[in-house]
C-alpha cells in the first residue's frame, strides 16, 4: 500500500469503464452500464482504506463492440491515462475493456507506460506476476474466442435466412419498402415505376450520364427512410454511382445473392429476368468500350508529350512544316518563342541545348 509522508494512504484515482455491445435496453432507468458501474463503485468502496476514490468522469460505451478500439469513451480513458489523470482503471469483467488480445495488449501497454493499473471486479488476478499475466491472457483468449463464435453463428444464421429468401437487413433500395410486421420487402409503386423507367432508358441507348441528368430534371432521389432511432437516411439526388448500382442490383429480379449464388427471394420482382440480362450485357459492353476509350486517350496524351519534346529540340515533323500557320503556336506550347529561344520547361522534360 502506497502512503504519504504522514502515514495516510496515497489517493488512488479510479476510473470506471463500462461497455455494452448493443443499444438494446440502454433507454431503461437502470441498464447494464448502470449495473456495471454500481459493482465497480462497491469494489472501490471496499478499497477505501487503501485510498481508492472513484473519479467523477464517466467512461461509458453503450452500443460499441469490444472487437476494436473505435470507442469514444475508451479514447477519452486512454487520453486521461496518458495525461496521468488516472491511477487505476476498474471494469466489471476483462471483456468489457476489450475482446481482442491484440487490442488489449495495446491498451495495457499504454497503462503501464503511464503508471495506470487495471482491475477486474469479478476476476481476480495480479498483473505484476507472471502467473497473473498468464491468467489474464487465458481469460482474454476465451473472451476473443467467445466473440468469434458469436460472429460465426450470426453469419451462419443470416446466410441460412437469405438462402430461404428472407431480407436480413441493410440499406433499402429504391423501389422497395420494409414491412415492419413481416420484415419483408414490399414494392413501392411510385418508386418501382422509376426503376423500370431507368432500365428502359438504358436499354433504349441512353447513357448513364443522360439518365442521371433526366432523373435530376424530374426531381428523383435515391431511397429515403427513417432508422429505428428516428434518423432520416438517403433522399439525395440521383448520381451516376446510384444509377450504376441500380442497374446492376439483382434484387430487382426477385432473387437474393448468397455466397456467390442466387436464391429466390420472398419479395416480388420489379424487373423481369430477360430485361435484367440485357442490361447486364450492355453494361459489360460499355465497360469494355470505356476501357478502350481510356486507353486511346492515354496513348494520344503520350504521343502529345513526345511531340512537345521533339519540338523543344527543334525536331519538327514535316507535316507541321507544311502547315506553317500552326508552327508558332506549337513551339510556344513546347516552351519556346517564335525566335527559338527557350522559355521555362512547362512539361518537365528538362531539355537543354
Amino acid at each position: 500500500m502506497a502512503s504519504t509522508s504522514n502515514g495516510t494512504a496515497k489517493p488512488v484515482r479510479c476510473a470506471i469503464y463500462t461497455r455494452k455491445s448493443t443499444e438494446e435496453g440502454l433507454n431503461q432507468d437502470f441498464n447494464s452500464l448502470d449495473a456495471q458501474r454500481d459493482a465497480a463503485e462497491a469494489y472501490i468502496r471496499n478499497q477505501a482504506s487503501e485510498g481508492w476514490t472513484p473519479l467523477p468522469a464517466q467512461y461509458d460505451d453503450g452500443g460499441y463492440t469490444g472487437a476494436n478500439m473505435d470507442r469514444p469513451a475508451l479514447r477519452r480513458l486512454l487520453a486521461d491515462s496518458q495525461a496521468c489523470k488516472v491511477d487505476c482503471v476498474v471494469v466489471y469483467k476483462v471483456d468489457r475493456l476489450s475482446r481482442s488480445i491484440r487490442d488489449f495488449a495495446k491498451i495495457m501497454d499504454i497503462f503501464e507506460k503511464h503508471g495506470t493499473t487495471f482491475v477486474s471486479v469479478t476476476q481476480q488476478f495480479n498483473t505484476t506476476t507472471s502467473l497473473g499475466r498468464l491468467t489474464l491472457n487465458i481469460l482474454l483468449s476465451f473472451a476473443q474466442f467467445e466473440r468469434e463464435i458469436i460472429s460465426e453463428r450470426t453469419r451462419d444464421k443470416q446466410s441460412a435466412a437469405r438462402k430461404r429468401g428472407k431480407w436480413t437487413g441493410g440499406h433499402l433500395i429504391l423501389g422497395y419498402d420494409l414491412d415492419p410486421r413481416s420484415t419483408r420487402l414490399v414494392i413501392n409503386g411510385e418508386e418501382a415505376e422509376r426503376v423500370r423507367a431507368i432500365f428502359q432508358w438504358y436499354l433504349a441507348g441512353e447513357s448513364v450520364f443522360s439518365i442521371t441528368a433526366k432523373a435530376g430534371h424530374l426531381g428523383w432521389h435515391n431511397k429515403q427512410w427513417t432508422t429505428r432511432d428516428g434518423k432520416p437516411y438517403g433522399g439525395h439526388p440521383l448520381r451516376r454511382a446510384h444509377i450504376y448500382n441500380l442497374l446492376a442490383n439483382v434484387l430487382y429480379t426477385g432473387r437474393i445473392p448468397v455466397d456467390g449464388e442466387l436464391y429466390p427471394g420472398e419479395h416480388e420482382a420489379i424487373i423481369d429476368q430477360p430485361t435484367f440480362d440485357l442490361v447486364q450485357a450492355r453494361l459489360k459492353q460499355n465497360s469494355t468500350a470505356g476501357d478502350n476509350r481510356h486507353r486511346t486517350r492515354m496513348e494520344s496524351l503520350l504521343r502529345g508529350f513526345d511531340l512537345l519534346r521533339r519540338l523543344r529540340f527543334g525536331d519538327v515533323p514535316d507535316i507541321f512544316l507544311q502547315q506553317r500557320t500552326a508552327l508558332p503556336l506549337l513551339r510556344l506550347l513546347a516552351g519556346a518563342t517564335t525566335d527559338g529561344e527557350l522559355l521555362r520547361d512547362p512539361v518537365g522534360f528538362g531539355a537543354r541545348r
